[in-house]
C-alpha cells in the first residue's frame, strides 16, 4: 500500500494528518474524514491522479470536512458523582480512596464505587466496564448452541468495525459496545457467532444471525449506523 502523510490546517488553526493511498482500478478520488479515536483525513486516488491534485481536491472540500469534524461527539471526562450508561443500566459513579477494589454498592447495580487513587478514577472505571462487558458477552455466547461458540474472545478498541471473526475461531469485539443498548450489543455478538458457520454475508449467513438473535436484527443494525459515534464519547 502506497501511503503518503501530509498535514491539513483547519480554519481553527488545528493541524490534521492526511493519508493518501493510491489504489489500482479506482476511477475517482474518495475522501474520508475520521473523527475517532483522533482526527484524520484519508484520501484514496487512482494511479493517474497526482498527490498534489488530491490535496487540491481536499482543499475544495474544506467546509464539508470541517462540518464533519464539528459534529463529531466530544469526549466527556468522568468524575465522582457522574452517571454513565452501560450494559443497559444507568450507573452512579462514586469514589472511596480507602477501597482497593471497585464494586457495585447495591443489588440492582445502579451505584458503582471506584476505589484507589482519584487520579486513576477514569482508567479504573474503564477497566471495570470492560470486565463487565466480557462477562455479558460470555453469557450471550453460552446461551447459543455450542457449535457457534468462539474458541477465544478478544476485546478491542476499534474504529472501523464493531466485531470480527477469524478463521481460527477467535471473535474480536469493540468493548465500546458496552455503551450501546443491550440488544444492540447482543446483535453484534450474534453476528460474529454466525460467522463461525458462514464466513461471508450470504443469505444463509443472515438467516443464521436471525436464528441466533431473534426478531429485530434490522432495527439493531440501524441503531448502530445512526448512533455508533456516541459510543466513543467517554475515554
Amino acid at each position: 500500500m502506497n501511503v503518503s502523510e501530509y498535514v491539513f490546517t483547519l480554519s481553527s488553526g488545528q493541524e490534521v494528518p492526511v493519508f493518501i493511498e493510491t489504489k489500482r482500478g479506482l476511477r475517482n478520488m474518495t475522501l474520508r474524514p475520521k473523527t475517532l479515536p483522533k482526527l484524520e483525513i484519508h484520501i484514496s486516488k487512482p494511479w493517474t491522479t497526482s498527490e498534489k491534485s488530491a490535496l487540491r481536491f481536499l482543499e475544495s472540500k474544506q467546509r464539508w470536512v470541517e462540518s464533519i469534524f464539528n459534529s463529531a461527539p466530544q469526549k466527556q471526562a468522568l468524575k465522582p458523582n457522574d452517571t454513565i450508561e452501560f450494559l443497559g443500566r444507568t450507573v452512579l459513579l462514586v469514589h472511596d480512596s480507602a477501597m482497593r477494589s471497585n464494586k457495585y454498592m447495591n443489588s440492582d447495580k445502579t451505584t458503582l464505587c471506584i476505589g484507589g487513587d482519584i487520579n486513576m478514577f477514569e482508567s479504573r472505571v474503564r477497566e471495570f466496564i470492560k470486565t463487565e462487558f466480557l462477562a455479558s458477552v460470555k453469557e450471550i455466547v453460552h446461551n447459543a448452541p455450542h457449535e457457534f461458540w468462539p474458541k477465544h474472545i478478544s476485546l478491542r478498541d476499534t474504529t472501523s468495525r464493531w466485531g470480527s471473526c477469524s478463521s481460527t475461531g477467535t471473535i474480536s469485539l469493540s468493548w465500546r459496545l458496552a455503551f450501546a443498548p443491550y440488544d444492540v450489543m447482543r446483535y453484534v455478538v450474534c453476528h460474529e457467532m454466525a460467522h463461525r458457520q458462514h464466513m461471508d454475508h450470504s443469505a444463509e449467513f443472515w438467516m443464521t444471525v436471525s436464528k441466533l438473535y431473534g426478531f429485530g436484527v434490522e432495527r439493531a443494525k440501524r441503531w448502530l449506523a445512526r448512533n455508533g459515534g456516541e459510543l466513543y464519547k467517554h475515554f
